[in-house]
């Protein structure tokens, strides 16, 4: 349960459960982990069927007005109760279980503790089926002999839906106190147990119980003894297994009695009394029979006496005349009393509609006679008094009456419910309304007469005002008042139910009443309240609105409208009507906001509207509203709202899920030799399931405070693009971007050179689909990897001094670049100059080839390059023609290649790179003399000013000068 040391834990028998309709059922519960007293209170309440969301209040035990009006009656007649095992557990009877007592039970503790720490309520599920279970057997009246045998036939059936066993006992009733011994049972297991009196003559053999056939149990007793006398009869029980293992017996039928007598072979004489019924209704057949035990009893004689209170009824002499007393004599020549001898040992007598005057204790009292005609008995013999109890007609019969509409409003139906058990003859009924206005006054509703003639009062005739009035009976006892619209509130009050048996020209009547409240719309005080579970909702997660509507009246069956309302995040002005349902439950949907149709479910459970979204947009975030309106039943059409009511405003934000990408971050390095491949690895430590990736590599040049240079990004869906110093299809085929697992990603470099070399580093983005679209979740950037060439084992010596050198634009600038030392004999150089712009881009500008072969990288530079003195070692460049865009840094790299022999390859020996040279252009110069021998119209003025000629005459050669270079 998860449940800790003091917290409260509220435990009831586990469901589901099936119990048979009429019989007693329990239920029970307990609480442990409690604060407080020792003594706990329950409260047991009920969610039927029909409204699985609606508490309905049974019993409580510290509240007597807890249960609610269709209960009360049975709880204050003990039909319903709580008995208490101790104080923290209880059982919760229902006496005689029906068929509406189906549904989910719910069992409470109120609070005692300091703080709400626990479960304070369990519920458990019970089931009525209908008493399928049977069990008959004709009714006979035996003597035999001692020593003889006897057999008796059992039939038990039963149709449960359920899987149920069957158990089938026979018994032994004997004496006036009908003590019972068992004989033989059969288990539910299928096992056979005797009774302690008969469990040796079981072993012998002398008792059986053979099933034959699938319904017929058979009883064979052999070797009868005196003490086998009496009524024997058989029982059988139906079990069911509950969910905890246990088995219950959910119904038992008894048959019909069989009176045997045992004749003892002596010359004793034995006088038993049995009856058919002992407790009987006015209206009942009484038959008693007086056993006669006697040895050779067929050639003895008896006169027989039947005694009531010890008053003589009737007696049959030797001769078998009957002789009645003169009381009973009338009645017997009515047909009313009947006493006959069916055997020298049997005799009976039997009284037809038996009356009160009849209840009492009846014995027989048996005289032996030597002689038919003696006058003195041998032998009397006074069998045990046997008691009659005869109840008044209606004695059993119980009325109970209920409403499932015990709030209800104008316009609305009133029901009620007229259940009588117990009643032996034809009913007829009348329904009263007692007036609340009218103290004692009460008003006709309507009559069910016996042969089911049914008649309406004066003030319910008219069917255009209330309805057509419905009296009903909808079984052998329950009947059902309809009153299809009420008026006003003066329709609510009591409605009494008077039902009246007859039998024998005698009647009984009943009576019950249940309680009705009409409220009109006035009072209604509805209020409408929105939640959800959830303000902020991820992109594509579903979320719930719900509308709850309260009321000072049940509004389960009350017409019922809702809109709901709508406004766009950052949006503003009115809320736009999004869906608007009706009572019939036609949806028409709004044109303002087309993104819910197809997204949206609407529902409605009792007293509250729920907007489902599914797969939630950013176009459903905003602000949601509801507004329900309620008209008055049974009227139509429905016209305005009798009352309407608008909840509070919900805010809803959609937001992306939230990236829980992690990224390698550890920085490593990789060391190849020039002019292999090498592999730059990019590793995504934790990412969903569900993602895919872009992945874009850069590369940070050597260069301090350099720009990364994105070579290739790969999209989630794998199409490449390269950044714009990769673009070339040189570069493309050297530079791919591959995914060699799940979770790796590798950066291709072929054909690797020193011109590559620099720190490495991918970029991940994770990206999902979401309903409509990819979105980017997040990203995350992997360590730096730093490529790094093996260089060979010789090395050339060269100036690696950085420089710094400026140059005024349009002049040439030489970078130096020289070799410290003589080339070995047999061995040629190669040299490639590079570019490194301010951004950290680096680019190649010339390459000398061991060969002697120039290549130009960057074509439209050609004519502005060239090397000094390759031959002597000396490779340093010469940049003619300085322009801005020369501005930079520029490093040399030298190469030593040697023929391993004759028509071989050329292997590269040695290699050496220089330091950088900071190259800074100049604007070109500007002077005032510049400005004027550049300007014609400027040098026309100053030649008619002849002070100013003279002065600058000096300077002709100089403008002369200036002009040429421009």
């Amino acid at each position: 349960t998860g449940l800790t040391a003091g917290q409260r834990l509220v435990t009831i028998q586990e469901g589901p459960l099936y119990r048979v309709r009429g019989s007693h059922v329990t239920l029970w519960c307990k609480v442990s982990g409690y604060q407080g007293p020792a003594e706990q209170n329950f409260q047991w309440s009920i969610y039927l069927p029909s409204a699985p969301e609606r508490e309905v209040q049974i019993v409580s035990t510290v509240d007597p007005s807890f249960p609610y009006a269709i209960y009360t009656q049975r709880v204050r007649g003990r039909g319903i109760f709580v008995e208490r095992l101790q104080g923290d557990a209880v059982l919760l009877h229902i006496t005689e279980l029906q068929e509406r007592d189906a549904g989910q039970y719910e069992c409470h503790t109120p609070n005692t503790d300091e703080r709400y720490f626990g479960s304070y309520s369990a519920k458990t599920n019970l089931s009525v089926i209908p008493d399928t279970l049977s069990a008959s057997m004709a009714p006979q009246t035996l003597t035999l002999m001692e020593g003889d045998a006897v057999e008796l036939t059992c039939e038990v059936s039963k149709s449960t839906a359920q899987h149920t066993h069957l158990s089938v006992g026979w018994y032994l009733l004997q004496g006036a106190g009908e003590h019972r011994t068992e004989i033989l049972t059969l288990s539910k297991d299928f096992v056979l147990n005797p009774g302690p009196s008969y469990e040796q003559r079981f072993l012998e053999g002398d008792v059986q119980l053979n099933k034959v056939g699938n319904t017929i149990y058979k009883l064979v007793i052999r070797g009868l003894k005196p003490s086998d006398q009496g009524q024997l009869y058989c029982e059988a029980a139906e079990w069911i297994e509950d969910p905890d293992k246990t088995w219950k017996d959910i119904s038992s039928k008894q048959t019909a009695r069989t009176s045997l007598a045992v004749v003892s072979q002596g010359r004793n004489l034995s006088v038993d009394i049995v009856a058919a019924e002992r407790s009987l209704s006015e209206g009942d057949n009484l038959q008693l029979s007086c056993m006669v035990g006697a040895p050779k009893s067929c050639s003895r004689h008896f006169e027989v006496i039947w005694l009531l209170n010890d008053m003589e009824v009737a007696r049959i002499d030797p001769h078998g005349v009957l002789i009645w007393e003169e009381e009973y004599e009338e009645r017997a020549k009515l047909g009313q009393l009947r006493a006959f001898k069916p055997s020298n040992t049997v005799y009976v007598l039997t009284v037809y509609e038996v009356g009160l005057e009849d209840k009492g204790i009846y014995r027989c009292s048996v005289s032996e006679m030597k002689t038919p005609g003696d006058l003195h008995s041998i032998q009397t013999n006074v069998s045990s008094g046997i008691h009659i109890n005869v109840k008044p007609i209606g004695y059993h019969m119980r009325l109970s009456v209920s409403t499932s509409t015990p709030r209800v409003m104008v316009g609305d139906p009133l029901l009620f419910h007229c259940e009588v058990q117990g009643a032996t003859g034809p009913v007829s009924l009348r329904w009263w309304h007692l007036l609340p206005q009218n103290p004692g006054h009460r008003v006709l509703v309507a009559t069910m007469e016996r042969d089911g003639t049914r008649s309406l009062g004066s003030a319910y005739q008219d069917g255009g005002t209330r309805g057509s009035l419905r009296l009903e009976k909808e079984s052998s006892g329950t009947f059902t008042l309809v009153i299809p619209s009420t008026l006003d509130e003066d329709d609510g009050g009591q409605y009494r139910c008077e039902a009246t048996q007859w039998s024998r020209g005698r009647n009984w009547t009943g009576k019950g009443e249940a309680a009705v409240t009409v409220s009109s719309m006035a009072g209604l005080g509805l209020q409408a309240t929105l939640r959800s579970r959830i303000a902020t909702v991820t992109r594509g997660q579903s979320f719930e609105l719900f509308c709850q509507v309260a009321a000072n009246y049940t509004l389960e069956e009350v017409p019922a409208s809702v809109r709901w309302l709508f406004q766009p995040s950052l949006s503003t002005g009115p809320l736009h009507e999004l869906a608007k349902v009706f009572p019939s439950g036609t949806v028409v949907w709004g044109t303002a906001q087309p993104h819910f149709q197809g997204k949206a479910q609407l529902a409605k459970a009792d007293t509250s509207f729920r907007l489902h979204i599914h797969s939630a947009l950013p176009a459903h975030e905003g602000t949601y509203q509801c507004k329900v309106e309620v008209w008055r039943r049974n009227i139509l059409p429905l016209g305005q709202p009798a009352a309407s009511t608008s909840s509070n405003v919900v805010g809803i934000k959609v937001v992306l899920p939230e990236s829980n990408l992690q990224v390698a971050t550890e920085d490593s390095s990789v060391e190849i030799a020039s002019g292999n491949a090498a592999a730059i690895e990019c590793r995504i430590v934790f990412a969903q399931n569900n993602s895919q990736f872009a992945v874009t590599w850069y590369l940070l040049p050597p260069l301090a405070d350099a720009t990364p240079l994105q070579i290739v990004r790969a999209n989630y869906s794998s199409t490449l693009e390269y950044g714009s110093e990769f673009s070339s299809a040189a570069r493309k085929s050297r530079f791919l971007s591959q995914r060699v697992s799940s979770n790796i990603f590798q950066l291709q470099i072929l054909s690797a050179n020193l011109g590559d070399e620099g720190r490495y580093y991918c970029v991940v983005e994770e990206w999902l689909w979401l309903v409509d679209g990819w979105y980017k979740l997040g990203e995350g950037t992997s360590g730096r990897t730093t490529l790094k060439f093996k260089l060979p084992g010789e090395q050339l010596q060269m100036e690696k001094t950085n420089h710094s050198l400026s140059a005024r634009e349009g002049e040439g600038v030489t970078l130096p670049c020289q070799l410290q030392g003589a080339l070995l004999p047999g061995t040629r150089l190669s040299a490639t100059w590079f570019q490194v712009k301010s951004s950290g881009r680096e680019s190649a500008l010339l390459t000398l080839h061991h060969d002697g072969t120039v290549e130009y990288p960057k074509g439209g530079l050609a004519g502005r390059l060239y090397l000094r003195r390759p031959s002597a070692g000396d490779c340093s460049l010469t940049l003619s023609s300085v322009e801005r865009g020369d501005a930079g840094a520029y490093y040399c790299q030298l190469q030593e290649w040697q023929q391993q022999s004759e028509g071989k390859d050329w292997a590269l020996r040695a290699l050496a790179r220089s330091g950088y040279t900071q190259l800074t252009t100049i604007p070109p110069e500007s002077t005032v003399l510049s400005r004027i021998c550049s300007s014609p119209p400027l040098l026309n003025f100053i030649l008619y000013s002849p002070l100013i000629l003279i002065f600058l005459l000096a300077l002709a050669v100089f403008c002369w000068y200036c002009k040429f270079r421009k």
